[in-house]
């Protein structure tokens, strides 16, 4: 016999139900979402606990426990991970737009000492700024970078990414690739 649940699973929503379905059954789905989107699906069936946790290859039940007791307060964003571990994250959204900004700025030969920004330049001009960034690394530059659209080509420079410049008989134009953003995912 098995003891009763502090915290049952609550009833589901028709919506709630399909998508946990799909994700279940996805295979470009993160794989810790599909676990937990089949261990929710097997409570709701009326699965124990440690039988849902063994149906997706689990042996405790108390982290369906705590998937379950998050799902009732949180809802679907249960099933996306978290942050796991290491340092807090410590950069909000001013952080990334004052890195941002002094990417956008075009370096200054004699301040700077470079003519393009290398990962390594921008950490120093950040670090040295009066309303810089002291303790920035290259990787926060880096992921900042990327989320923003940006990647570091082999020769030596930043690019748009989903921009080019190609050269036409009318002299070099700018390109869009219209499905850039679908590309990135």
């Amino acid at each position: 016999m098995t003891r009763r649940q502090k915290d049952p699973l609550r009833e589901l929503r028709e919506e709630e139900r399909a998508e946990l379905e799909r994700i279940s059954r996805a295979r470009s789905e993160a794989a810790e979402a599909v676990i937990r989107a089949k261990m929710l699906l097997a409570v709701a069936e009326g699965q124990s606990y440690t039988d849902a946790a063994r149906s997706v290859g689990r042996r405790s039940g108390d982290a369906v426990s705590g998937l379950v007791s998050r799902f009732n307060k949180e809802g679907m964003a249960t099933l996306m991970p978290r942050h796991g571990g290491g340092p807090e994250i410590i950069y909000g959204e001013a952080e990334r737009e004052r890195i941002l900004h002094e990417f956008r700025r075009q370096p200054d030969r004699e301040q700077d000492g470079t003519a393009t920004w290398s990962l390594s330049t921008l950490q120093r001009a950040l670090r040295h700024a009066l309303d810089g960034l002291p303790k920035v690394s290259t990787y926060t530059i880096l992921q900042t970078l990327w989320e923003a659209g940006w990647t570091w080509q082999a020769d030596r420079t930043w690019c748009q990414t989903g921009k080019a410049i190609r050269k036409r008989k009318e002299g070099r134009v700018e390109v869009t690739d219209p499905d850039a953003e679908a590309k990135k995912r």
